[in-house]
């Protein structure tokens, strides 16, 4: 078997596992939560971001089947990769223990650790064959920027839901939320040019190690 069917073999079973947690947590959380809300399942960064990514491993594996590149495909993977090592980070340092509608253990430990890492060890070790520029991955930022926004905006329509504490507004006021924002803001920031650095070194050792 060449590596490059073992490669589209991976991620399509990477990319089931995913499904799979995402469709069991749901089913488990809307048989057993009173007043159940899909909206607000959808509504957490951590399943948008999941499914984002399953996305793009089966993305990719169709692109490889079919021996093809993409400098969309590239960029989005990219920002996939970034939206999940956010994830993971975030729940670890700040969510530990909160409910965030990952009850099952199994679900949680795909969703929230094994992804993420996944994800990240799979663009190191397969990175573009393109370069990708500080100015591309910046516009990675727009979506969690615009998933901030949504959630200030939707939580007082949806009766003070929040998915995540540090953006409830309705517990914490908006002064210390715009904080909040600010810091994780700053905090991607520098991990989308730290992202995009290591991907350079590793783009520029992938010639080296092949000679």
């Amino acid at each position: 078997m060449n590596k490059r069917l073992v490669l589209i073999i991976y991620r399509l079973l990477v990319a089931a596992v995913v499904l799979a947690a995402v469709v069991t947590q749901l089913t488990h959380s809307a048989g057993r939560i009173i007043g159940f809300s899909y909206v607000n399942f959808f509504s957490f960064f951590t399943i948008e971001s999941n499914l984002f990514g399953a996305a793009m491993f089966i993305a990719l594996a169709a692109l490889l089947l079919q021996k093809r590149t993409s400098a969309l495909a590239d960029n989005l993977r990219g920002a996939a990769t970034l939206f999940m090592v956010i994830t993971g980070i975030i729940y670890s340092l700040l969510l530990t223990g909160v409910d965030v509608q990952a009850s099952l253990p199994w679900c949680n430990a795909v969703l929230h650790y094994i992804f993420p890492v996944v994800i990240l060890a799979d663009w190191l070790i397969f990175p573009p064959a393109k370069k990708i520029r500080y100015g591309s991955s910046a516009y990675w930022l727009l979506y969690p920027v615009g998933y901030g926004l949504y959630s200030l905006v939707r939580g007082p329509l949806a009766q003070h839901w929040y998915p995540y504490p540090f953006l409830n507004t309705y517990q914490y006021g908006y002064v210390r939320v715009a904080m909040n924002m600010v810091v994780i803001g700053l905090g991607m920031g520098l991990l989308v040019m730290a992202f995009t650095w290591l991907t350079t070194l590793r783009q520029a050792a992938g010639p080296k190690r092949r000679k």
